[in-house]
């Protein structure tokens, strides 16, 4: 989603973060068109398989958010200028379209009321949208809207990543001053006490609630400064200067990859087994902020810098995804649903459903805003960001 120009020295893209941005915007896609399977609405024969596969992937695609946070953090730490003109430049750039697209996502539902839909068909593209939107009335989305500065909707679900990226602008200025002048030694120290508040999600589910210094009228612990995305923003700097051998990808790469992604599957399928599973259970696994992603996300991150493209055709879209990227993260949520219904209407194994709907969605997605910014140039940004 981060929407800089990466250049060297010479002026030419870093080519190999563009292949991380190319896998992290697919994951993303793909990640949310595994939710009709893991929140399936409805019964059906095929169930057992449904959220099987929905697990297989929704375990694998974890890394796709802290990549795009790696990737802000290795294009933009240390931040040069004022963080006046920063914030100028990196808030406006988001803020409009985040605000658009907020208001229209809320609206869909009162437009198919409009056009005569089907209530039930809301809900093959919001899978968590509840009985309020299928009322298809204004007054509903009125009130979704009235809470746009306060939190996302049902109904805008991906919109979460945005009060995330806000905010992690407004610390960047502050972060980077420390990062600017900070030893090797200082910035692994600082991860390797990130490292330690990775585990705390299941700490605090599988131990108790409250750890050094948290109690009812304190949430801001001892480790709470080093912990959150920007462990993953200085991480990104940090191994954006570092390289993995193919051997050490071989020998270490692989195994964090498989052990994370072990405990990511294992861990999610058994928390759904659970009859009395609650909302943050079910997420607990799934957690981006914990040691198991962390674990899938460097391994993805170190791979992509062995990449080379030499295509310049393979560069100039890539590059155009830099472009067109944030955009495609705005849309894309309207596509996940109808092109996994897409895929059940073809028949296609659902082992495989996952996939092919992503390609479909990204696809849509992507050709929409590359044509939007062809037809209207640099205006659409304040559209589509």
């Amino acid at each position: 989603m981060e929407q800089t120009f990466s250049r060297q020295n010479t002026g030419g893209h870093i080519v190999w973060l563009d292949i991380v941005r190319l896998i992290a915007m697919f994951t993303v896609v793909c990640c949310h068109c595994t939710d009709p399977f893991n929140f399936y609405p409805g019964t059906s024969p095929d169930i057992g398989e449904i959220k099987f596969w929905g697990a297989v992937y929704g375990a694998a695609l974890r890394p796709c958010v802290p990549l795009f946070v790696m990737i802000t953090g290795a294009l933009l730490l240390p931040v040069r200028g004022s963080s006046g003109a920063f914030y100028k430049k990196r808030i406006s750039r988001v803020f409009f379209p985040f605000l658009i697209w907020s208001v229209l996502y809320n609206l869909f539902p009162w437009f198919t009321g409009l056009l005569g839909v089907e209530p039930r068909v809301i809900l093959d593209f919001f899978p968590y949208s509840g009985e309020d939107v299928m009322r298809q009335s204004l007054a509903v989305s009125l009130d979704y809207m009235s809470g746009i500065p306060f939190n996302f909707s049902i109904l805008a679900v991906h919109m979460w990543y945005i009060y995330l990226l806000i905010g992690l602008y407004l610390y960047l200025p502050i972060f980077s001053a420390w990062v600017a002048q900070a030893s090797e030694r200082a910035k692994l120290g600082f991860l390797g006490l990130w490292g330690v508040t990775l585990l705390l999600p299941y700490y605090n589910e599988f131990v108790a609630g409250y750890l050094w210094g948290t109690c009812s009228w304190n949430s801001f612990g001892m480790l709470y400064y080093f912990a959150g995305f920007n462990g993953y923003l200085l991480l990104g700097h940090y191994l954006r200067h570092h390289d993995w051998s193919w051997r050490t990808l071989l020998l270490a790469g692989v195994p964090m990859f498989a052990v994370g992604y072990a405990v990511t599957f294992i861990g999610f399928r058994h928390m759904t087994s659970l009859p009395d599973c609650t909302d943050e259970m079910l997420e607990l696994f799934f957690t981006y902020c914990s040691l198991n992603v962390a674990m899938m996300t460097v391994p993805v991150f170190m791979l992509c810098k062995k990449v080379e493209v030499r295509s310049e055709h393979l560069k100039r879209m890539l590059a155009n995804l830099t472009l067109c990227g944030f955009g495609v993260y705005m849309i894309h949520y309207f596509f996940t649903g109808p092109s996994v219904v897409l895929m059940r209407m073809l028949d296609v194994p659902i082992c495989i459903q996952i996939p092919c709907a992503s390609v479909v969605a990204f696809g849509v997605s992507w050709l929409l805003v590359a044509a939007a910014y062809r037809c209207f140039g640099l205006k659409t940004r304040w559209v589509l960001g």
